[in-house]
């Protein structure tokens, strides 16, 4: 009896959050061991490496509230990961467009998750400017994140959008 993909949980997607949690963390390692906090390495005339500590959520959100929001946020990652699982065990691994999101947002949500338990912060480093306009850093679970964030919604359009023909 064999077992085809179409016959499996979403579950066999964790792959990618894995990889995704493991890039995260090396690049984090990396940065954190050579790198001085504070210290900005130019790599374009609009992108630097730059070593900051965000306390807070995504644009520093809450970073100046005194810790609590440390506990406040890793709670809504823990539990925003287990509906994800959840999720994912009841979807088919054919259902990729979704599979892929909710792996994403997994990876994203987690290798973000274990910065805040050991270090009590997230490190971010990837830093965008033009002039005097900067885009506040982030890093690879930000990104990843907000790619499967955006494949949801696109997603919800193409899902919509199939509701409307459907006579």
């Amino acid at each position: 009896m064999t077992n085809t993909l179409s016959s499996r949980s979403g579950l066999v997607w964790l792959w990618l959050s894995l990889v995704l949690i493991a890039l995260d963390l090396a690049t984090k390692y990396v940065v954190m061991n050579s790198m001085e906090l504070g210290e900005s390495i130019e790599i374009l005339p609009i992108f630097n490496f730059t070593y900051l500590h965000n306390y807070g959520a995504a644009f520093s959100f809450l970073s100046e509230a005194g810790g609590w929001q440390r506990w406040f946020l890793s709670a809504i990652a823990v539990i925003i990961s287990g509906m994800l699982i959840y999720w994912l065990k009841k979807l088919k691994a054919t259902e990729w467009h979704l599979c892929l999101a909710y792996s994403f947002v997994l990876g994203g949500a987690i290798g973000n998750l274990v910065d805040r338990l050991v270090h009590g912060y997230v490190v971010d480093f990837l830093h965008f400017y033009y002039q005097n306009w900067h885009y506040p850093s982030f890093n690879i679970a930000d990104m990843a994140i907000v790619g499967g964030a955006g494949l949801l919604i696109l997603d919800a359009f193409r899902s919509s959008d199939k509701q409307e023909t459907t006579p």
